[in-house]
């Protein structure tokens, strides 16, 4: 693991490989160790690949109160400059594909490609935000283990017992404050539908066929707005199939590294 200081936080890291950029962002409540098998295939095909833990998760900072995605995205863009890197391929899944949306907004010329896994583009609605604000204050006052337990299998399909078991570790070793932080940041998230129109890299769009959270129809919202994108179903995967199906999930990305 490397670590660096920017905007006030310690980030850590995997950097891994040489070559061009691939920036991979991990979602809620999870930590870069979500990305190892594809860190550990990319980084074996000549890409540099760059793992790191968002603020208040995994080996970051852990930063108490309300952390929006223009936060998280200028994070990203900050360790960037850190390492000096100007341009990348970007993928995040669930709440790290809306970061990554939000960095498109913000950055766009740093892009050579993205990839937007198990996520989706449209703002929170009323209800939405109020769950997302209730679980943020029972996260602070319970810990994660009561909710990791809850969910885990909506996050891996039961049958993905080896994946379930690194879900629910990383869900149970998530620091409930910088969990909290980051779903009341979300909960005021922007719409990102005008974003997915001005988006003009290679763009893979990825799901996993029995995801619940976010389903096949919230990846089909996003490849009819970004021109040219491509659209992978990944059967027999809930909302992880990177850990799920990691060939088939490999696959897919290296049909879109072929077009940067």
């Amino acid at each position: 693991m490397s670590t660096a200081t920017v905007n006030g936080i310690t980030i850590g890291y995997d950097d891994e490989g040489t070559g061009e950029a691939l920036v991979l962002v991990h979602g809620h409540p999870f930590d870069r160790s979500m990305w190892r098998p594809q860190v550990e295939h990319f980084s074996r095909k000549r890409w540099r690949v760059i793992a790191p833990d968002l603020r208040g998760y995994g080996e970051s900072t852990v930063v108490p109160g309300v952390t929006p995605l223009s936060v998280f995205a200028a994070d990203i863009a900050a360790l960037l400059d850190h390492l000096d890197i100007d341009t990348v391929v970007l993928g995040g899944l669930s709440m790290g594909g809306q970061i990554v949306l939000e960095f498109a907004r913000t950055f766009p010329d740093r892009l050579n490609g993205l990839i937007l896994a198990d996520t989706f583009a449209q703002p929170e609605t009323e209800r939405g935000r109020r769950n997302r604000h209730e679980m943020a204050d029972r996260l602070l006052r319970e810990g994660m283990s009561g909710y990791a337990t809850e969910v885990l299998w909506k996050m891996v399909a039961p049958h993905n017992t080896q994946a379930g078991e690194h879900v629910a570790k990383m869900m149970h070793n998530a620091p409930p404050e910088g969990a909290a932080a980051a779903l009341r940041g979300r909960a005021d998230r922007p719409d990102y539908t005008a974003t997915l129109g001005t988006i003009t890299v290679p763009t893979l769009v990825v799901v996993g066929s029995d995801d619940e959270y976010t389903p096949v129809a919230d990846a089909e919202y996003m490849h009819e707005r970004v021109p040219g994108s491509e659209l992978v179903v990944v059967d027999g995967a809930a909302h992880m199939p990177n850990l799920e199906r990691a060939d088939v999930f490999n696959k897919a990305v290296e049909v879109l590294l072929a077009q940067t």
